[in-house]
């Protein structure tokens, strides 16, 4: 069993609140208890709000550098191959991007505004708009979310419900989800399909779409959450299906380990769970700082558009 895993699951027994921070593969992660946390630095939000702080970004600058089309392209016709071959019907292809701003991680994790952010200072910001999984009253919830659109277009929010690509990922997730959550859960169900979200970034305002899955977990979970968690990664809204042989796929065609970015972080408070999925990224390296996007393909993908959305995704929610 993996260590985190274990010290998680030891903390559900005795009912000690740890926030836990896992990375992508579920492989390395860490469980500290609030104060621990706190003596490192590291901060947190997950309340839902769309931000605790109302601070001012004078003057706030923010360019990215995102991979060209060229390179995305030979990425996505690599994809392409394995969608003819059978091998995966759904993958989450990602990138990194250099960027600059004028503002430090720390000042990035108080203005933005999103549900859910972590600083982890020298390492990473993250300020998420997609929930994991929220676990309360023996009640697992999870909320994929696929799909966006720039909200200035005419008529963007049916354009998005109607589109086709869009409503096939988004419905291959939603699948995937609650294939997942039938393994620790019963009476599994979609209780809401795709519903629209709003979030306001420094140069536009997008709209996503999400699902609302849930079901019924056994009383005393608390004493399993970590192999609860273990057993429901990587998320499948940015990994793809079937998991096995697309997280291959992914291994070869990204190129290089995805480490924390669309891993997940959350706290369990000694009775209830609520996580997040590691999206919009953004990581410090020697090299400066590097923000991670991407989205879903299928083999009826339009590398063009999916490039687009790549860049559109390259942005800090601060108005």
């Amino acid at each position: 069993m993996r260590a985190w895993v274990e010290t998680l699951n030891e903390a559900g027994r005795q009912g000690r609140p740890m926030l836990f921070v896992v990375d992508f593969l579920g492989e390395e992660g860490t469980v500290l208890d609030p104060e621990e946390a706190a003596r490192r630095g590291i901060r947190w939000d997950l309340s839902r709000e769309s931000g605790f702080r109302d601070a001012p970004a004078e003057g706030f600058s923010f360019e990215a550098e995102p991979v060209t089309l060229n390179v995305y392209r030979r990425a996505f016709d690599r994809v392409h191959e394995e969608f003819l071959q059978g091998n995966t019907y759904l993958l989450n292809l990602t990138f990194p991007s250099k960027i600059r701003t004028s503002l430090s991680p720390a000042q990035i994790f108080e203005r933005a505004r999103a549900p859910f952010r972590l600083l982890v200072p020298g390492r990473f910001v993250v300020f998420s708009p997609e929930s994991f999984i929220r676990i309360r009253d023996n009640r697992i919830s999870t909320y994929p979310m696929k799909g966006t659109i720039d909200a200035s277009l005419d008529d963007a929010e049916r354009r998005l419900l109607e589109n086709p690509k869009e409503k096939a990922e988004h419905t291959a997730v939603v699948d995937l989800l609650r294939n997942d959550l039938s393994k620790i859960a019963t009476r599994v169900r979609v209780r809401r399909f795709r519903y629209l979200e709003r979030i306001q970034t420094l140069r536009a305002e997008l709209i996503h779409s999400s699902s609302e899955i849930v079901g019924e977990i056994q009383p005393g979970w608390q004493r399993e959450i970590g192999t609860i968690l273990e057993n429901l990664l990587p998320a499948g809204s940015i990994s793809g299906a079937p998991k096995d042989s697309t997280l291959e796929i992914i291994r070869r065609v990204e190129g290089a380990p995805r480490g924390f970015f669309t891993g997940v972080f959350g706290y369990f408070d000694g009775n209830s769970v609520e996580s997040a999925v590691m999206i919009r990224f953004i990581e410090t390296t020697d090299e400066g700082l590097f923000f991670r996007s991407g989205g879903g393909l299928m083999v009826d993908s339009d590398p063009r558009a999916e490039y687009r959305e790549l860049v559109e995704k390259i942005y800090v929610p601060i108005p």
